[in-house]
């Protein structure tokens, strides 16, 4: 779903997403500015997330970037209280950071590179809805979004410390959509893109040809459609490619 120039149907809400420097997370911050949200865009390479700031007011939109390690103490606690002194609420949260440590075996995942998917991949989810949960409350109509990996549910060998760090990614947000759901507006969603056009998946298959995989605006495209959708929470979906 390609926003057009003049339709706006996020208009007004106020939008963040994590690992928004490139790929799948820096796509969607681009549609959702297109769509008239307000996108507060969050990473670690400042200069990558003032590309994306630049090409997202050059096409109309609006945003506010926030150079940050999800894994530093305290950087969650600083992001949340520095966006609650300029808006109210927060209505759309995507999840889209996430950290790939070395494949191998289970016997020799290395404990340095698992702690940082730990960190990344689970502890900062679970920091981000601690942190966000009073302004999502306040949204009409929150939703959260979390990219998922297949592998969480359909583990593969050599995969063993990602499968893992996304089983616990997918835990959190399936328990936290269950706890308020009765209690809040807030809508939880658990989005796999699939195989996509990416750095990390670049990495993980070296071999693959790029231009066979769909390309990340592919997924972006479904997620501004998916947060205009009145979902039940613990929503599941796949993407698949265009066409």
């Amino acid at each position: 779903m390609a926003t057009a120039f003049g339709n706006r149907p996020l208009d007004g809400q106020v939008a963040l997403v994590t690992g928004a420097s490139r790929g799948i997370g820096a796509a969607t911050a681009k549609a959702l500015a297109a769509a008239g949200a307000h996108v507060v865009i969050t990473g670690r390479n400042a200069a990558l997330l003032e590309e994306i700031e630049e090409s997202i007011h050059q096409a109309g939109g609006s945003a506010t970037i926030a150079p940050l390690d999800l894994g530093e103490p305290d950087a969650i606690a600083r992001l949340a209280t520095a966006i609650s002194n300029r808006w109210d609420a927060l209505d759309i949260m995507v999840l889209s950071a996430a950290f790939l440590p070395q494949l191998g075996p289970v016997t020799q995942i290395e404990p340095r590179y698992f702690n940082q998917a730990l960190t990344t991949n689970v502890l900062a989810t679970q920091a981000l809805i601690a942190a966000f949960d009073p302004m999502l409350k306040r949204s009409k109509d929150a939703r959260i979004v979390g990219l998922t990996s297949s592998l969480a549910q359909a583990p593969r060998p050599y995969w063993g410390a990602y499968a893992a760090s996304k089983a616990a990614f997918e835990a959190l947000l399936e328990c936290h959509g269950q706890e308020v759901a009765r209690i809040s507006e807030i809508r939880v969603a658990i989005l796999d893109p699939g195989a996509t056009r990416t750095a990390m998946r670049a990495r993980a298959y070296p071999g693959e040809d790029p231009q066979t995989v769909k390309a990340p605006e592919v997924v972006a495209d479904r997620i501004v459609a998916l947060v205009q959708e009145d979902f039940p929470t613990c929503h599941r979906e796949r993407v698949q490619p265009a066409g």
